[in-house]
């Protein structure tokens, strides 16, 4: 443990060294992989399929407001759509106005949510959000969360049903718009994760804020129990057809992403804790204070060894 404690106190002496870099490199690595997955899952228009313009724009996210990678990915998106069916690009383009109004509205700061959640969900560890976010972020970001996991299951619907779309006639124009609303809108699994992911991520922020000792572990094992029951009770409900092994390896995985989140963010010793009280002429004050677990980095120190000269004796 010890090791790990200086190890953090490194990092977070690096982060605060080189923070005008690690930024600016942290946003086009980002941008870089939201781009990437996109283009790989539909790359129906052969512009910007290309890696220079993958890596133009990214550099061009690296440097402007973080929302501006949530604009050029769905921008992407809607580009790529626009070569393959007018109708996915009209569907999809309308869903995402008002999911960028609820965003904006709501949750502006989450950027990196509704980006990561696509590539969580292609990594097969999406559950690690919804739980993560619950411990540092508000019940707002539900909103971010359910926006990232519309924009997942939107790509892909059309990466699944691409065949289908493409092989019908140009006169069954009403046909194709029924097909995609239908799989926007009457998506289960869907609807099922996005009901899971937000119940998972207030409980654990309603957890994680109580005065109780070891409040935000117990946030996580609560969130984790609760994740899995609600995905199963929808499966149940709904016939989701989702895997009970991958949904139960998913969020034990997820637990231990937090907990690694946890020791850097919310790493406290709860054995050292102390309650205070004191008063001034309105009101009284109970403190209850828990002291971080923080350890100094070692100094190092150089010793000097001098070499006793021998004398020589002269005869």
């Amino acid at each position: 443990m010890t090791t790990l404690l200086v190890a953090k106190q490194y990092i977070k002496l690096f982060y605060s060294k080189f923070e005008i870099y690690i930024i600016p490199f942290l946003k086009f690595l980002l941008a870089f992989i939201a781009l990437q997955q996109i283009n790989s899952h539909l790359g129906y228009m052969a512009a910007i399929d290309r890696m220079p313009v993958i890596l133009v724009v990214a550099l061009m996210c690296s440097f402007m407001p973080a929302n501006f990678t949530v604009i050029m990915s769905a921008l992407f998106v809607l580009l790529h759509l626009y070569a393959f069916s007018l109708e996915c690009t009209i569907v999809i383009g309308a869903a995402f106005i008002l999911m960028f109004l609820l965003y904006f509205r709501f949750s502006p700061k989450d950027t990196a949510v509704v980006v990561l959640m696509p590539i969580c969900f292609l990594l097969k560890i999406p559950y690690v959000i919804p739980m993560s976010m619950g411990l540092i972020g508000t019940p707002a970001s539900a909103v971010s969360v359910a926006c990232g996991v519309i924009v997942y299951y939107m790509i892909h619907f059309v990466t699944e049903n691409a065949t289908v779309l493409s092989g019908m006639a140009e006169e069954e124009l009403a046909a194709r718009f029924k097909i995609v609303v239908d799989g926007v809108l009457n998506n289960k699994e869907m609807v099922v994760t996005i009901v899971a992911f937000a119940v998972t991520l207030i409980l654990v922020y309603l957890i994680r804020r109580l005065s109780i000792d070891y409040a935000w572990t117990i946030a996580m094992v609560a969130g984790a129990f609760v994740n899995i029951m609600v995905i199963l009770i929808g499966d149940l409900m709904f016939d989701t057809n989702v895997s009970l092994f991958g949904v139960i390896v998913g969020t034990i995985f997820a637990f231990l992403l937090t907990a690694v989140l946890q020791f850097f963010v919310f790493h406290v010793d709860y054995s050292r804790t102390e309650k205070v009280q004191f008063e001034d002429d309105e009101y009284y004050y109970y403190v209850k204070a828990v002291p971080k677990v923080t350890l100094a980095r070692p100094e190092k120190k150089v010793k000097q060894i001098a070499g006793q000269k021998k004398s020589r004796t002269t005869h």
